[in-house]
């Protein structure tokens, strides 16, 4: 498998590996074909694996190879990873803030950012699609990071990681599309926003690679930003989500913690 994605430049193997994220959120979203709907406690263990893996993956795959290239650049390692990390929380917070969305299981009085007359299904779609852009730029840059050379950065790394975010995405292609099907809307359309959602990993994931590609010096800010966004979305999204039922909060704290492990996992073996 590793030798085949070699074959490809780094653009192309970014596309491919957002096109399997993008593949699996569709496939969270294809569960509206088998069921009428999924049991609270497993969603909600589902979206606490989720955040395991984000948190695991903001550590091992982009703060961590992040510093260590920062390093090798002569660069102040500390200083590097705190500004990318913290600029990566604020675009969040810009987007969070700008961008109309509504969380799942909110009513439509309670959407976050401008006030809109856009539709539910719309503004569901928008909530994980921010979910979904600095998960598809992490990728995109951990491709990109491979061509620069540097020890840190592996083809393995940036294909756990990959695996990584495709898991994770299950949940959150499930989370719009159950939603939109209890609502009476068709299986079909339920089908189509809830896998929508993740179209804008692969199209982040190609500028991420090309833009360290291109400006290779900011690689290491480039990193520790995609890992500032990721875990602001856990913290600001991902756990008070899974975590909003009172009698599933130690399911899920453990489920969250296997996430971690399934993550760090993958990055040890394979990077």
């Amino acid at each position: 498998m590793v030798d085949f994605i070699l074959k490809f430049n780094p653009v192309v193997q970014a596309l491919f590996a957002t096109l399997f994220t993008w593949g699996v959120t569709a496939a969270g979203a294809a569960l509206v074909f088998v069921t009428s709907g999924v049991n609270r406690k497993l969603l909600d263990s589902m979206l606490g694996f989720a955040a395991g893996v984000m948190i695991a993956a903001s550590f091992w795959s982009l703060l961590s190879p992040g510093i260590e290239m920062a390093e090798q650049l002569g660069m102040t390692p500390w200083l590097t990873a705190v500004v990318g990390f913290m600029a990566g929380g604020i675009f969040m917070r810009l987007t969070d803030k700008f961008l109309p969305h509504l969380h799942p299981g909110l009513s439509m009085h309670e959407s976050d950012g401008p006030k809109t007359s856009w539709q539910r299904s719309t503004l569901l779609v928008l909530a994980i699609t921010l979910h979904n852009i600095p998960e598809g730029l992490a990728v995109g840059v951990a491709f990109g990071a491979v061509a620069a050379q540097l020890p840190s950065a592996t083809i393995g790394g940036a294909i756990a990681l990959a695996i990584g975010i495709g898991i994770q995405n299950f949940p959150e292609g499930t989370a719009v599309s159950m939603p939109l099907r209890r609502e009476g809307m068709t299986k079909w359309k339920s089908f189509v926003y809830g896998q929508a959602s993740g179209i804008v990993e692969p199209i982040a994931g190609v500028i991420g690679a090309l833009f360290v590609l291109k400006m290779q010096n900011i690689l290491p800010y480039a990193l520790c930003f995609a890992a500032g966004a990721m875990i602001f979305v856990v913290v600001e999204e991902l756990i008070p989500e899974s975590q909003s039922k009172s009698e599933n909060i130690d399911t899920v704290t453990m489920v969250t913690m296997v996430g971690f492990a399934v993550m760090m996992l993958l990055d040890v073996a394979l990077g």
